[in-house]
């Protein structure tokens, strides 16, 4: 393509993601901004030769259009449509699937190692954004990248300047000066000369070239060996096709550091508005959400609760890793800004640094979602649970959460927590429950997790609700019959609707607390009911139905047929979470079917 047809693909692409993403939802702002960078990427890569990796890969969809992918983009994030992530069963070009942050400079090095034990010409391309530069995990892949010296090139999206800030006129005039084919010539001859000097001479070299690399933010990187050029212009398609080819060309690992505008193009989204990261269906012309439902989020309703809390208890403090308004937690990092922490993505830092918070008698709220706690595993074993303190895990977004799909469903949290010893389980079912959860929460002494959806909970019940009391169930409908519906959580909800469309009478359990179980209550009604049904939003292995088959079989409870409609084996697809549910069997109307045909009506 010409100069003017890359400009031009650039406008089209743009206006391409704006028309869907205002239809269907997804990531927007990153990805206008990140634009230019990936058609730059294709014009100086090979696609079929140069593996492209993008972090997190919510940027990448210039990518996805430039790729084939033009008019399927019409079905980006819907029931099988195209993901809103990378997804190599998706089309060859998408090199890893990607939904979690900072993995992408570890994956180029592992591609990086496989072409060199090959004996391959490739290079991977790597995408990453300025806020994945918060995770450890880069600068462990940086380590060793710097001592390997592999041949890769790393293009580092700097949208919101929060890597550094140009120092006026001088810095962008060195910038452009040390991106040209000059300076990295004169470095490299200067390099092999160096090798022949005395040491004092090197020395005094290198302290110079270090002295000049100050006035620019490429010294951390040069320091961990990984050569640097930039800050560039990064919607200046031309400049952006000249650095990629001299970074392709240097032979040695070289980071590209462009500057971009989140939003580029569409003016309302311009700059650094966490709203328009990732956006629900709006309208293009005054950028107004599309909104259908007036149901209170669980998200919502834990942010009233903690408020209440910590303004009532100046030992509250909470944090989260990056997500603020996704959890729910920008209301009191504004209003106590103190006491409430943002660390950036960076889970393992955020569970660690709770734990002597606790130590020292304070009180911490880890709201993080489930999906993303997982980066944190070894940490809430090693720092929290050993250490028995009492920090509360807030784990939003559990179960199926729609279009993000298989990499953010919050489907495992039960299943690996559960299994660490002083871990305390329990759930909440709806508003009031919600309440109550989290005030035993904040009393308990011993480190506890508690679970909630995405967007409301299916119990829409507003009786007060009893206390939480630590292993205690509540059994909440008895019935004549021999059938007993055992909830968790959400799973609550959808007993209760799957009982309303069965129009049979049958008991239903809100088991409040997964771990420790109620055995008293599980005895009571192994004596009165014979046929179990299990409803919650999680991994069958090792989840709800898992830890009653444990009890009965240790308590030698024998004559319950137990079924549980738990998530099976899978990852779970993307897509509108009723659709998704209702091509899992998970609706209240298909439920109630399965339980029929289970009892063999």
């Amino acid at each position: 393509m010409t100069l003017g047809e890359r400009k031009t693909l650039c406008s089209d692409i743009r206006e391409r993601i704006l028309d869907v993403v205002s239809k269907n939802g997804g990531h927007l702002s990153s990805t206008l901004g990140a634009t230019e960078l990936i058609v730059a990427m294709h014009a100086v890569f090979d696609i079929k030769k140069d593996p492209f990796i993008f972090d997190v890969s919510h940027q990448a969809y210039a990518h996805k259009l430039i790729t084939g992918r033009w008019k399927e983009f019409e079905t980006l994030r819907q029931f099988n449509g195209l993901c809103g992530y990378t997804k190599p069963s998706e089309s060859a070009a998408d090199y890893y699937v990607a939904g979690h942050s900072s993995t992408s400079i570890s994956l180029g090095v592992g591609a990086a190692k496989a072409f060199a034990l090959s004996g391959e010409d490739r290079i991977p391309v790597v995408m990453i954004g300025d806020g994945s530069m918060s995770a450890g995990m880069v600068y462990e892949a940086l380590n060793e990248l710097g001592e390997r010296k592999y041949p890769m090139v790393i293009v580092l999206n700097d949208n919101e300047m929060s890597i550094s800030k140009p120092i006026g006129a001088i810095s962008k005039h060195l910038s452009q000066a040390m991106a040209g084919p000059f300076y990295q010539k004169l470095k490299a001859k200067t390099e092999k000369i160096l090798e022949h000097l005395p040491e004092g001479a090197t020395y005094l070299a290198k302290r110079f070239e270090e002295s000049f690399k100050l006035i620019t933010p490429g010294l951390i990187f040069e320091e961990m060996g990984v050569e640097y050029i930039g800050p560039v212009d990064g919607h200046d398609i031309k400049s952006l096709v000249e650095t990629m080819e001299i970074a392709k060309n240097i032979g040695k690992p070289v980071i590209v550091h462009a500057q971009t505008i989140k939003g580029k193009g569409y003016e309302l989204a311009e700059g650094p508005h966490e709203h328009w990261h990732g956006v629900s269906p709006f309208d293009i012309s005054d950028g107004k959400a599309n909104k259908s439902s007036k149901a209170k989020s669980a998200t919502k309703i834990y942010t009233e609760k903690l408020l209440e809390l910590a303004r009532k208890d100046e030992k509250v403090v909470g944090v989260t890793a990056a997500m603020p308004s996704g959890t729910g937690l920008r209301e009191l990092l504004d209003e106590f800004p103190k006491r409430f922490w943002d660390v950036g993505i960076a889970e393992q830092h955020a569970v660690t640094s709770m734990g002597p918070l606790a130590k020292e008698g304070f009180k911490p709220f880890c709201t993080i979602y489930s999906t993303f706690l997982q980066r944190g595993y070894d940490q809430v074993i090693h720092d929290i649970c050993l250490m028995d303190l009492p920090v509360v895990f807030a784990l939003d977004r559990a179960g199926i959460v729609g279009e993000d799909g298989e990499t953010h469903q919050g489907a495992f949290d039960i299943s690996f927590l559960r299994a660490i010893p002083n871990m305390t389980l329990f759930a909440p079912r709806n508003e009031t429950t919600m309440h109550a959860a989290l005030d035993f929460a904040h009393s308990y002494g011993s480190p506890c997790a508690v679970r909630y959806p995405r967007g409301a909970f299916l119990d829409e019940s507003t009786q007060a609700a009893l206390p939480f009391v630590l292993g205690r169930a509540e059994l909440l409908q008895e019935s004549g019959s021999d059938i007993l519906f055992v909830g968790y959580g959400n799973g609550v909800g959808r007993a209760k609707l799957t009982a309303a469309a069965m129009e049979e009478e049958v008991g239903i359990l809100d088991l409040r607390f997964v771990k420790p179980l109620d055995e008293a209550m599980l005895r009571e009604c192994a004596k009165k009911y014979s046929r179990w049904f299990i409803f919650s939003d999680s991994a069958k292995m090792g989840g709800v139905g898992s830890a009653i088959l444990e009890f009965l079989a240790e308590a030698e409870i024998t004559g319950i047929r137990l079924k549980s409609f738990e998530y099976e084996d899978a990852f779970i697809t993307h897509g509108n979470t009723t659709l998704v549910e209702e091509s899992l069997g998970l609706l209240p109307t298909q439920l109630a079917q399965k339980v029929k045909a289970s009892l063999g009506k």
